[in-house]
């Protein structure tokens, strides 16, 4: 019983510990995003006073009718030479809120400031800095995750974060050397698999077979998307949407389902490895045909689940785009083949590698279990 004490203690100590830093470190974040604005090269404006100076109410030619407000905002420069001194600032925004927003006071604002004007200054405005919202979000979801998860979970979020570096280091080295985009999203599928599941799992058998199926999985759901969309010469395939590109198209959109599909097929991967060596850990002496036979059943349990996931997380995005089509007198057949035949194309390959996961997810796995039973 005192071990078990002992024990209790020094876990209750340990996570005491990690709050504490993370409470810490969330603090002094916060308050370095509320007094950075000196840091910033573009002019900073914190609005102290709108009015609302105009009310427009605008029809286009399809009959979609919006409202058109004009603010005049006062606000108050944060840095610069111009620290302290007010600027005045017009903004107009729909009530769509589409393209705009309406702003009040205490909002932080980047702006221009024209160059000829006196005082009271007067200027443009940029865009809205909001350093601050998206810390008070990522400490939320770091709490959260680190409540839920334990020590897991702060592993979970290390590694969104060498994922998140080792991305934009890749996107980097693309823009700037013109390398194979396709190898790149490659190596980073290679990286974000191993990485993920070593921070997340450990060095351990289950691990192991989680990694080489996630990268089996994945290979094998790009090779067959692929090799339908020679077949098929891409018939049907619309890339518009992708038309601001300056960069070969095709080769990112393949590059995107690469990168796409390695999420879903991971979380596939990771749940057949860890059912299979838990069910054997808690009973070693279990036959294989019955930890083979327990592994399907769970596969086809999350199967329907995980690819309807997929579905509705693409096909979500494009939600906005079928309004705007539709609510500008596009046909339905138009506006569902320009707006969601590369959707469905990613939904599907991801489908793809989610289905080839479980079977490869089960192999692997019994390869790992019989070795490490051979080895006990």
């Amino acid at each position: 019983m005192n071990r078990f004490t002992r024990t209790f203690t020094r876990i209750k100590k340990s996570h005491l510990v990690l709050y504490s830093v993370l409470a810490l470190l969330c603090i002094g974040s916060m308050i370095f995003v509320f007094h950075n604005d000196s840091l910033y090269d573009r002019p900073i404006a914190k609005v102290t006073g709108t009015v609302l100076a105009e009310t427009e109410e605008v029809t286009d030619p399809n009959g979609n009718g919006d409202r058109l407000f004009t603010q005049q905002i006062t606000a108050e420069l944060q840095n610069g030479s111009h620290r302290s001194e007010e600027i005045r600032l017009t903004n107009t925004y729909s009530d769509s809120k589409a393209f705009d927003q309406e702003y009040k006071t205490g909002d932080e604002l980047f702006v221009s400031i024209d160059a000829e004007s006196a005082q009271p200054l007067t200027g443009d405005i940029q865009d809205v800095k909001r350093d601050r919202y998206m810390m008070g979000a990522f400490w939320v979801f770091v709490f959260i995750l680190t409540i839920v998860g334990r020590r897991k979970g702060l592993f979970a979020v290390l590694s969104l974060g060498v994922n998140i570096a080792l991305l934009a280091l890749a996107i980097e080295v693309y823009v700037r050397t013109g390398a194979n985009l396709l190898v790149l999203a490659g190596i980073l599928a290679i990286l974000f698999t191993v990485l993920s599941l070593l921070f997340i799992n450990g060095f351990n058998g289950k691990t192991y077979a989680a990694i080489v199926a996630t990268l089996l999985g994945t290979f094998a759901s790009l090779a067959i998307t692929l090799l339908v969309m020679r077949l098929t010469t891409e018939n049907g395939l619309h890339y518009e949407e992708m038309q601001f590109l300056t960069r070969p198209y095709r080769m990112v959109f393949i590059a995107g389902l690469f990168i796409g599909s390695l999420g879903a097929v991971m979380d596939v991967a990771i749940t057949m490895s860890s059912s299979i060596f838990e069910l054997w850990e808690k009973n070693p002496a279990i036959p294989v045909s019955d930890l083979k036979a327990s592994a399907r059943d769970i596969g086809r349990d999350i199967m329907g689940t995980m690819t309807s996931i997929l579905f509705f997380a693409y096909i979500s995005g494009a939600i906005p785009m079928l309004v705007l089509y539709l609510k500008n007198a596009s046909s339905l057949g138009f506006t569902l083949s320009i707006n969601l035949s590369l959707e469905l194309v990613r939904a599907l390959s991801g489908g793809i590698g989610i289905v080839l996961a479980i079977p490869i997810g089960i192999w692997v796995s019994l390869y790992f279990v019989k070795r490490r039973g051979a080895g006990a």
